[in-house]
């Protein structure tokens, strides 16, 4: 089997950091490929992942972009999805096309009418209601969650084939340190995340917390400031950047609350694994859950707002802990030392590793190709 996987021109793949989508692609393929599946990668030029072909319309990432107005940027999704149907038109040897780049790939694709297409979602679904409500009956599609599908228009419930919970690689290691006394949350920081909350329940019960996600693209105070005391620069009144202003900043003391932008890599593996407990104080019907998952392969136990896919993700009370309301959240988090980490890594093993998640999307891959 032969597959183009449409990353989008965003990111590398995997990302040098923070890169949801991207990072997924990057848990899935090599799985794939070890599979004996041919991958065709569709990203940027600076991508690194191991693929069979790579191809691109950009050499770099192009997520800067996303912050000027859209009449500026509005073409690079298309540009790099007119490299992508160019490709198609002139080959016959791919077997299948699995999208992850949001609208513009099954709008285009299905206009296309190349090879069968598995495009999967990976965001709010209510955000494009008139898109989603006549979505193209010729795309099929696949949630990251059960409760991601069973929130979406009718036509994208008919599309759907199910869901695919996430993975993570470091379900396959074993990546054991001793515990700190630190809380994690690992996110960008947005109203969504719901950073505040976690702060003000730590500050309250006067546990160290750290919080790892970058601002808008920001990753320190210095670059901050230069949004901030610049009111005529673009992001000045950007959403995020307005959150952690307004809610989150009032608990940073460098002390107790900290935040340390956007970790990658090893560093990033070594705050997190050695976190007494991971917070996911989400505002939000979280449709995916990707640090949920990682927290538990490091054996941290994730306590979190029973919201989104939390309820499919945590065993309340063996991997993890539900809460449905803030002050419940705070009761539980004095908890996290009656969770046993082994079992979160079990867990994390038997559902949410790479070869897991390639297996389900094989099964998957075969249904679009034979028509069903």
């Amino acid at each position: 089997m032969k597959v183009l996987v449409n990353a989008g021109p965003w990111l590398a793949v995997p990302p040098r950091d923070y890169g949801g989508i991207e990072n997924v692609v990057a848990t899935l393929v090599p799985a794939l490929r070890s599979r004996g599946v041919q991958v065709v990668l569709a990203s940027v030029g600076s991508s690194t992942l191991e693929v069979d072909e790579l191809i691109s319309a950009y050499d770099d990432e192009q997520f800067t972009e996303l912050q000027k107005p859209y009449n500026q940027v509005m073409g690079i999704t298309h540009a790099h999805l007119a490299r992508v149907v160019s490709e198609l038109r002139g080959r016959d040897d791919i077997d299948l096309v699995h999208d992850h780049v949001e609208v513009v790939g099954p709008a285009t694709f299905s206009a296309f009418g190349g090879p069968p297409v598995l495009h999967t979602l990976h965001w709010d679904l209510h955000k494009h209601p008139a898109f989603y409500g006549a979505f193209p009956p010729s795309i099929a599609v696949n949630g990251v969650s059960e409760s991601q599908i069973a929130r979406a228009p009718d036509a994208l419930r008919a599309a759907s084939l199910g869901a695919v919970h996430l993975a993570t690689p470091l379900a396959d290691r074993d990546l054991r340190r001793e515990r700190g006394e630190h809380l994690m949350v690992m996110g960008r920081i947005c109203g969504l995340k719901g950073q505040h909350v976690a702060a003000r329940i730590c500050q309250k019960l006067g546990l160290p917390l750290v919080l790892a996600g970058p601002v808008s693209g920001r990753n320190t105070a210095a670059e901050l400031d230069d949004v901030t005391q610049n009111p005529y620069h673009p992001l000045h009144s950007h959403p995020d950047v307005r959150y952690h202003l307004d809610q989150v900043s009032r608990y940073l003391d460098g002390d107790l609350v900290r935040w340390v932008g956007a970790v990658g890599g090893d560093e990033r593996d070594e705050l997190y694994a050695t976190a007494r407990a991971a917070l996911f104080p989400i505002q939000w019907d979280e449709p995916g859950g990707t640090a949920v998952v990682e927290a538990m392969a490091l054996g941290v136990p994730p306590v979190g707002l029973r919201r989104g896919c939390l309820p499919e993700l945590i065993d309340h009370g063996r991997t993890g802990f539900l809460a449905d309301t803030e002050e419940e959240l705070a009761e539980w988090v004095l908890r996290v030392d009656e969770l046993d980490p082994e079992e979160c890594r079990q867990e994390a093993r038997r559902r949410f590793s790479p070869s897991v998640m390639a297996d389900q999307y094989l099964e998957l891959y075969e249904k679009v190709i034979s028509g069903r």
